[in-house]
Formats: structure tokens, sequence, C-alpha cells
């Protein structure tokens, strides 16, 4: 459900980390997964730049947005004919968060219609409680077929795919799922980690910024709308997912 690092005393590290390309690539699993190493040293609790794909909003303050899916953003989407939505069930929501940069920005989700209020109503309570959220853009559809190394770390909702290690649908393709900041909140499973490079932050008794707890604002601004935290599960645990179908 992967599908943007940091510690307030980083936030001083002048410039991005080394592109993709130039990381070492890690050993393959069967399923094609990286095996979970320990996080580059270059990437421990460093912080990644913004990429804003909207304009910054005005003064700062919280605002969101609700509309139908424009055919722009559709076709930037990762929706196509055989999804299980139909565009007309889905929103496109923005609304302003926090940065790690301190700074306010603008970020836009595709969420199933019927859940659209309710979603700018949760980033509006992260907006309030300063939670910091790295990037939030909806994902191409190259990305799909994209190492899942973490170089992005993108808080996002509609992604029409299977569930990770599955082949039923994700409640990501109903647009009834949300990540935020994969790359502090890993997924894991036995020795597998996606993002790939994120190991470092299984230690979950480690105080940084954007990382998910049990009863911080993220789970209790989910909670409030009834949505359930992949980080409660046994197997896999899923840090950064949030979803109304517990899927």
């Amino acid at each position: 459900m992967i599908i943007a690092t940091l510690a307030a005393a980083a936030l001083a590290l002048a410039g991005p980390p080394a592109a993709a390309a130039e990381r070492p690539r890690l050993p393959l699993r069967p399923d094609g997964y990286g095996v979970a190493q320990p996080t580059p040293p270059d990437l421990v609790d460093r912080r990644f730049p913004t990429r804003d794909v909207l304009p910054p909003p005005v003064d700062g303050a919280f605002t969101s947005t609700v509309a139908p899916v424009p055919d722009d953003v559709l076709a930037r989407s990762t929706w196509k004919p055989g999804c299980p939505v139909q565009p007309e069930d889905l929103r496109y929501v923005t609304v302003v968060f926090h940065g790690f940069d301190g700074a306010a920005h603008t970020g836009e989700l595709i969420v199933a219609a019927a859940v659209a209020g309710d979603v700018a109503r949760v980033f509006g309570d992260l907006y309030e409680a300063r939670f910091p959220i790295e990037e939030m853009r909806v994902v191409e559809p190259a990305e799909l077929a994209a190492p899942p190394t973490g170089d992005d770390n993108n808080t996002t909702a509609f992604v029409c795919r299977p569930a990770t290690g599955s082949t039923k649908w994700s409640a990501h393709a109903l647009g009834l799922a949300v990540d935020v900041n994969p790359f502090q909140n890993p997924y894991s499973k036995g020795d597998l980690v996606l993002p790939e490079l994120a190991s470092a932050y299984l230690d979950r008794d480690r105080d940084l910024p954007g990382m998910i707890r049990d009863g911080c604002p993220v789970v209790a601004a989910f909670e409030r709308i009834g949505w359930t935290w992949g980080g409660r599960w046994t197997s896999p645990v899923d840090r950064h997912h949030f979803s109304q179908t517990g899927t």
C-alpha cells in the first residue's frame, strides 16, 4: 500500500538525497521486492524536498475543496477501464497541509465520493495538530511499476491496484483508503519492508516527525470517521495505511 524524512535536527541538511539510480539496488526476493536492509545513513532522519503540484495556499490557513475528478487529473491517475470504481463515483479533493519545512502546502487526493467530506475533515484535523506531511499528489501509472525504494514519500488515496501480495483489489482501488507518510511508517511482513529503504523506521520507540503511533492525532482523526489503522494489524503491519473497509 505504497503506492516522502526527518528529525527536527536534520531540517538544516541541504540538498536532496541521491537519485534512485545512483543508489545500490537491493537483492530481490522471488516476489520481486527487495529484502529488508538497514536504511542507508544518508536517508536516516533526513528531509526530502517537498514536491508541490498545486499552488501554495495564499494565507496558510486550512482550506479544502471537493469536486468531480477533472478530466486532466483522471488522465494522469491510475484509473483505467476495468477498475472497480467509475470516475463519477470518485471525487478530487484538495487540502492544505504542513510540510516538514514548516510551511503550508496544497495537496491533492482522489477518493470515493461517499467519503470525500470525511477525508477533507481528517486533514483539517491534522493541519490543526501541525502534523507534518511530506508530499500529497495523485499517483501516476508509471509509479505502479517503479521499484518501491521510498524515493517518494507520497501521502495518497486512490490507486487502481491489487492489495500488496494479493490478486484482490485494494481498498485504494475503491478510493476508500489513505496512506500517510509511507517512509516514516513502513509496511512490514516478515523480512519484507516497504518502502525498501525505510527499515530504520521499524523502530517505533523513536520520536521523529511524521511517525504515526497509537493515539496520535492521525489515528484519532481517522477513527473519528470510522476508519481503521493498519498499524494495529498483526501480519502484515501497515503503519501508513488507513481504510474504511479494513483492507
